[in-house]
């Protein structure tokens, strides 16, 4: 077994607006690559980490475009399969004041869309890897993507590998007929080692109460009990899982949110500070990277699930600073800002 890091999802491409204009407004959309699994990957990349990037793209110019950006970025694009027409689109408006993001998805019909269980050698695809990264999105477009995804977990876990799970819920992505998005999650879940969603993913695949999270300032008091007596329910019902992560996130306004995360890792309940982002330029991609630094930091601090979990928190902290939807920013700048005292205001922004 290597050290080298696998994910497994569908590439995008995303357009949008300058200067926060609707969809509606303006000649000019501007165009970026993403996908969740595709974050971690350029993420992981980012931080010296060694990566493949597998999904399903159309042997057009969009599609190798894509592979040739990833590559740019150091992912690894070796066990990508080319087929179909079209790269899976989505379109996203940019959140201003009172008025909250939206985002639309074209992606019926693309090349992932498509993609069948025996398409992709898993064997070959995970050689030399120590750590399969999916997602709840991995698995939502269609039945055969969704039994793809568990093809590829049950090689990595024949193999040995780590299983990293994000369940990354987006309830307007399971549309195919038969979908049961709750019940595929969990099945999910029970193969993780490694878990990561937010309040509300953890509710809708539980059913237990999300707690609030409501801070207006930094000095914000949770209510660890709750959230312990949570992580023992979520730990019964997961017991495979070693380590699973809540991120947790309050938007005060459009550009203005508080962002920080739990750990239950060995029977424990680790709680990081609260970062207060009074600048946010897109908050796209965040979660991704709170797992991408997660899985790079669990090699950087092996012994120290404190410092992991400062570490992820300081990686998605400074993606909020970032337009597009992946992190660039290398472990040297996550490590300066994890010293730091968390305040966002005098971190370069990045365009």
């Amino acid at each position: 077994m290597g050290n080298k890091i696998v994910t497994f999802g569908e590439l995008m491409l995303r357009f949008s607006k300058e200067d926060k204009k609707r969809l509606s407004q303006g000649r000019m959309f501007c165009g970026n690559y993403g996908g969740s699994e595709a974050n971690v990957a350029v993420s992981l990349a980012m931080q010296g980490e060694e990566v493949e990037y597998v999904t399903r793209l159309p042997s057009s110019q969009m599609g190798r475009a894509g592979a040739w950006k990833l590559n740019e970025l150091g992912v690894g694009t070796h066990h990508i399969i080319y087929g179909g027409d079209r790269i899976g689109v989505y379109y996203f408006e940019e959140a201003a004041s009172l008025r909250n993001a939206s985002v639309g998805y074209d992606r019926a019909n693309s090349a992932y869309y498509y993609l069948q269980p025996g398409m992709i050698d898993w064997r070959s695809a995970l050689k030399d890897a120590s750590v399969l990264h999916v997602s709840g999105i991995t698995a939502a477009i269609t039945q055969p993507a969704a039994d793809a995804t568990f093809e590829a977990i049950q090689v990595a876990e024949d193999m040995g590998l780590t299983i990293s799970i994000d369940l990354n819920y987006r309830k307007n992505l399971w549309r195919y007929d038969g979908a049961q998005p709750c019940e595929t999650l969990n099945r999910m879940a029970e193969h993780a080692d490694v878990m990561f969603g937010d309040v509300i993913e953890y509710e809708f695949i539980t059913k237990h109460p999300k707690i609030p999270f409501l801070p207006q300032t930094s000095d914000y008091n949770m209510n660890l009990d709750a959230y312990r007596q949570w992580y023992e329910d979520l730990h019964r019902r997961f017991p495979r899982c070693r380590k699973m992560m809540i991120g947790m996130r309050n938007e005060i306004s459009s550009s203005h949110h508080l962002l920080t995360a739990l750990l239950w890792t060995n029977g424990q309940m680790l709680n990081a500070k609260i970062v207060d982002i009074p600048q946010v330029v897109d908050p796209m991609g965040v979660g991704d990277a709170f797992s991408a630094g997660f899985l790079h930091a669990l090699r950087l601090f092996p012994d120290d699930d404190q410092r992991v979990l400062d570490y992820s928190l300081a990686a998605a902290s400074l993606k909020n600073t970032i337009a597009g939807d992946f992190n660039l920013s290398t472990e040297e700048e996550i490590m300066e800002v994890m010293k730091s005292d968390y305040t966002i205001h005098h971190i370069k922004v990045y365009d």
